[in-house]
């Protein structure tokens, strides 16, 4: 009885610790001196390699930014949509800022801070030979995707092509300009600045669907850090990113057309002030 009662107790020790242990997040980024964030390294602008080999982009300035706000030193660990939010369950990152959409599924996993920083939608790259009119056009069709990407499902029941993946970006992009599909399907923010960007290789190419399934992109954190001081203040400097317009700053400065969405939440966020 001694001993069932001990590890009753014990039990309850560890259980009213949790709290403790997730709030302590903040404070243990704040003695290792070092905020590890997931980011991606083939993302262009958002997050990509320069000619130098060091990360640079939108979400490479908002992590720098987070680290700033901490007074620490930014690490960053490249990722893609398989992987990322395994490394942060694991612990080997603190934070995903890595153009990861706001899904109900991805929710029981990770923890999503609001506002949302960013929101995307789906369509696809394709040569303009390939003539595609419209989505049904890709029924039967070879398209080239990427790993884990949370659109891969819907398109594929909705439209029925012979979805294709890769591990990463890169390898999509090279498989469709080796005509192993006539279309890679991905986030149309990528597709925009892919076109955008003056690389004669693309000069061929163009989205040609009507843009679907606007979808939100979100900052991954661990769920028992959601409601725990390192998810509040997430959660403020997002509003602050907001309100203050820095992010409709930032893609000015890496060249990206003025998102909607950020227009409106700016709005939004000033006019209840």
């Amino acid at each position: 009885m001694k001993r069932t009662i001990t590890l009753a107790l014990a039990c309850a020790a560890m259980l009213a610790a949790l709290p403790a242990l997730a709030q302590d997040s903040l404070a243990k980024i704040k003695e290792k001196g070092v905020l590890t964030v997931g980011v991606k390294n083939d993302y262009k602008p958002w997050g990509f390699l320069e000619p130098s080999g060091k990360i640079v982009g939108l979400e490479i300035d908002l992590a720098q930014s987070v680290a700033d706000k901490l007074g620490v030193k930014l690490e960053m660990l490249p990722v893609i949509a398989a992987n990322r939010m395994e490394f942060l369950k694991q612990g080997r990152i603190d934070m995903v800022l890595a153009t990861m959409g706001d899904t109900a599924d991805r929710r029981k996993v990770v923890g999503m801070v609001e506002p949302n920083y960013y929101a995307g939608a789906t369509n696809v790259l394709a040569p303009k030979s390939a003539n595609l009119k419209k989505w049904e056009d890709l029924k039967g069709r070879k398209v080239c995707g990427v790993q884990g990407a949370y659109y891969n499902r819907r398109v594929t029941q909705m439209y029925a092509p012979e979805l294709v993946v890769f591990p990463s970006v890169p390898d999509a992009l090279n498989a469709l300009q080796g005509n192993n599909c006539v279309a890679f399907l991905f986030d149309d923010t990528l597709i925009v600045s892919t076109l955008a960007g003056g690389d004669a290789k693309w000069a061929n190419y163009e989205m040609p669907l009507v843009s679907e399934d606007p979808q939100l992109w979100a900052i991954g954190i661990r769920l028992e850090d959601m409601d725990a001081p390192f998810g509040k203040l997430l959660k403020e400097m997002s509003v602050d990113w907001h309100k203050s317009g820095k992010l409709l700053e930032l893609e000015t400065k890496w060249g990206i057309k003025q998102s909607p969405y950020l227009i409106e939440t700016n709005k939004k966020l000033k006019a209840a002030s």
